[in-house]
């Protein structure tokens, strides 16, 4: 490997340098990286821009120092390989390289290609003709990939331009000639393209790719937030950016415990597509007592003709019995006691009860969810209470006390968001009966810890208020591990069962 492809990566992030720069992303090779622990296990890096360019680079290095061949190469293989070394080093060793080579869309740089002669233009001798824009040209100013198809300066530009800045294309960009696979490389990309602002998407592109592509990285999902985490191992486990956001690794969202990714998933979807819809069922919408398909009143007739085509069923709105004897003393109707009318009713409520049980534990769910985002305004008030106890001799360490509360306050509220969800799916048993009282406890030691500093704080002696604050707040911690500790321990030894 030369020493053009040592430094093919190793320019400004910021701005570009010119033509004769290749990748450029300037590398800090002074950042200071340190493997950090949200909990007792799982160590991750958190990895700024550089530091994401930097591993990029590594991980190139570390292959060439194996196989030799140009970085720009290596990089398209690797991206093929979603950047998994081990793989490209085993297909590259044990498997045919040239089928390697052909799945990556890349010219085998250990072997000597047929390439396409260049068109060479039959008006003035000494030309070639560009097959784009049919202009003819001096082959100075004609260029192409190793697959040899040749074209203007011109067209390349604006070919590559079209495919960075409209499609959002920069890691599979194939050669302009029609049906060509061949991939275009970062060196050539970065030599034709002029607009400086294109070749930053171009460089932006490549390095999103790269944490896209790579399972052990991923973006920290926080809005303008342009830092990613960088683990040894993929798990549900949480991680903390450095813009404060906590997230789980595995699926991106909020630290979600006690719930597992899957069911998150579910549930989500479920809301999605069931929350508003299932509401408006519930309130305005009967079913058949026939063919049980759902049925809005639309009238003020309380005879209701079923619309199924296979059904037609005729029934009384009120009781769900059929039409047939209500006749014209329908405004004595008294027949809610009758076996057929009774049965109706009973199809009706079973049909209605799995609706009733989605929507009592959403309905919890968002409400945790909402006052989550309340409990979020009061580090505001939090704050001026802080800065009032520092005018009274308290020192600034002090009353970190309060804002120490709320955090617990805001992670009890999350738990507690995330309890529904885990209690949705989870079948009864004996363990669920605990996780329930587990969950009662949680719920009102929350209560208290959040209607007391949003309201009763500004009541109390200055004196008096830490250790009621840290007593209460000590307090919901401690309910809120005691739950934790329960699921994860049903999880261990299998006591969680749930419905589908």
């Amino acid at each position: 490997m030369n020493v053009d492809d040592d430094n093919l990566y190793d320019d400004s992030g910021n701005e570009t340098s010119g033509d004769d720069v290749d990748f450029a992303i300037e590398v800090d090779n002074t950042s200071h990286r340190e493997l950090q622990c949200y909990d007792d296990e799982y160590q991750y890096e958190v990895l700024s821009t550089d530091d994401i360019v930097q591993h990029m680079v590594d991980c190139i290095k570390e292959v060439n120092t194996v196989v030799q061949i140009p970085a720009t190469t290596t990089r398209i293989l690797l991206n093929y390989f979603n950047w998994d070394k081990e793989k490209l080093m085993e297909k590259f060793f044990d498997g045919n390289q040239d089928e390697l080579f052909h799945e990556a869309h890349v010219i085998n740089p250990y072997k000597k290609v047929n390439v396409v002669k260049p068109k060479l233009s039959l008006k003035v001798l000494g030309t070639e003709e560009c097959d784009i824009c049919f202009m003819v040209f001096p082959p100075t100013q004609m260029t192409g990939l190793e697959c040899g198809h040749r074209f203007c300066y011109q067209c390349w530009n604006e070919y590559l331009t079209t495919k960075i800045m409209e499609e959002g294309v920069g890691q599979t960009i194939a050669c302009a000639a029609h049906n060509c696979p061949i991939l275009v490389d970062d060196q050539t990309a970065m030599r034709l393209l002029k607009d400086p602002r294109v070749k930053l998407k171009y460089q932006h592109l490549i390095t999103n790719s790269f944490v896209e592509c790579n399972r052990l990285l991923r973006w920290c999902p926080s809005p303008d937030c342009s830092y990613a985490i960088k683990v040894t191992y993929v798990e549900a486990k949480p991680v903390a950016c450095r813009c404060g956001h906590v997230f789980c690794f595995a699926c991106g969202e909020n630290w979600h415990d006690p719930v597992k990714c899957p069911l998150l998933k579910k549930w989500q979807k479920k809301c999605d597509d069931d929350s508003e819809t299932s509401n408006w069922i519930a309130a305005n919408t009967k079913e058949c007592p026939k063919c049980n398909a759902t049925i809005e009143k639309d009238g003020g007739c309380n005879h209701m003709v079923c619309k199924n085509q296979n059904c037609k069923a005729d029934f009384c709105w009120v009781c769900l019995g059929p039409w047939e004897p209500h006749g014209s003393s329908w405004y004595n109707c008294n027949r809610y006691d009758e076996d057929e009318a009774k049965a109706a009713r009973d199809a009706q409520e079973k049909s209605r009860s799995a609706l009733q049980r989605y929507l009592f534990y959403c309905n919890r769910y968002m409400n945790h969810m909402q006052s989550l985002k309340f409990e979020h305004k009061l580090y505001a008030s939090v704050k001026d209470k802080m800065e009032e106890m520092q005018q009274h001799n308290m020192s600034w360490i002090e009353v970190q006390f309060l804002k120490k509360a709320v955090d617990i306050l805001c992670q009890c509220r999350q738990t507690l968001m995330y309890t529904y969800v885990f209690a949705y799916y989870l079948k009864k048993n004996n363990q669920s009966v605990i996780f329930e009282d587990n969950q009662k406890d949680l719920e009102r030691a929350t209560e208290l810890l959040s209607e007391y500093l949003e309201r009763d704080i500004t009541q109390e002696n200055l004196i008096d208020i830490k250790q009621k604050v840290q007593d209460k707040y000590r307090y919901c911690d401690g309910r809120r591990m005691a739950l934790l500790d329960h699921v994860h321990e049903g999880y261990e030894k299998e006591w969680w069962v749930y419905s589908e």
